[in-house]
């Protein structure tokens, strides 16, 4: 059995556990921490320390594996989503590395679930153009094409009615305007629509808390591309980053991981 510990960082939690990366099962429960106030880069890297101090530690053979909600490009944080903007331009991955003593795996969260969603989840074996959006404190993407993920494609900050889509259509928009589902699909039949009409996908997943109550809002979407809950929902991003940073074994054809993509 091959094991890596993911850690979910997101803007108002860090989650993380140890997981199979061979199944794609979590192996301890799940501990989640608050994301600190004002999500400043130290305060962060604290709480992960903590948290996988709370897990019981790490073996220096497991690998480890870290989603964020930034682009990432070389290890550099260049964007800063729900967090201090004093991430935008940080060697994130160094920090990282230096404050846990250890080589990480560091990607962005949404890719992350993408990758689950790929490996065990609702995207397994599906061929074609395949987006996945986290529904949460932003809007996270990830652009899949026959198996062949595509890192930083940040949808969420496409425009919707001369805004960030993500400030619109949000689960978070929907709680700070306390917005019944039907108003809030209304928003998401916006968003969803402006998506089919720029890249004709083949399935839509949507993934982030919200998910586990999908069947209160997805029906309500009129569409031309199928669109479905994610399989392993708030937990993507953890089994994404812990399997990104697990090596493949070679006898299991997996999806590529394209990290230069851009």
């Amino acid at each position: 059995m091959a094991k890596a510990l993911g850690i979910d960082i997101g803007g108002t939690g860090i989650k993380g556990a140890l997981v199979d990366t061979d199944s794609g099962e979590l192996l301890t429960d799940r501990i989640k921490l608050p994301t600190p106030e004002g999500g400043a880069p130290d305060e962060i890297v604290a709480t992960v320390v903590q948290l996988i101090s709370d897990l019981g530690g790490v073996e220096d053979d497991v690998p480890l594996g870290v989603c964020f909600p930034a682009i990432v490009r070389n290890g550099r944080t260049m964007s800063a989503a729900n967090v201090s903007k004093k991430w935008i331009g940080l060697e994130a991955e160094a920090l990282f590395e230096k404050a846990l003593g250890r080589d990480i795996h560091f990607v962005n969260d949404a890719d992350a679930a993408g990758y689950a969603e790929v490996r065990y989840g609702a995207a397994k074996g599906v061929k074609g153009l395949i987006i996945l959006t986290t529904l949460g404190t932003g809007i996270g993407s990830a652009l899949i094409y026959d198996g062949v993920l595509i890192p930083n494609s940040e949808f969420g900050h496409l425009e919707l009615d001369g805004k960030d889509a993500e400030k619109r259509a949000a689960y978070s928009a929907k709680e700070r305007e306390n917005l019944d589902w039907e108003h809030w699909a209304k928003r998401l039949q916006k968003y969803y629509t402006y998506l089919e009409s720029l890249f004709s996908p083949d399935l839509f997943i949507v993934g982030g808390g919200v998910s586990k109550t999908a069947d209160d809002f997805l029906p309500l979407l009129k569409l031309e591309t199928p669109i479905v809950a994610a399989v392993h929902r708030n937990n993507a991003g953890i089994l994404g980053a812990a399997a990104l940073a697990a090596p493949i074994p070679v006898a299991e054809p997996t999806p590529k991981f394209e990290t230069d993509a851009r």
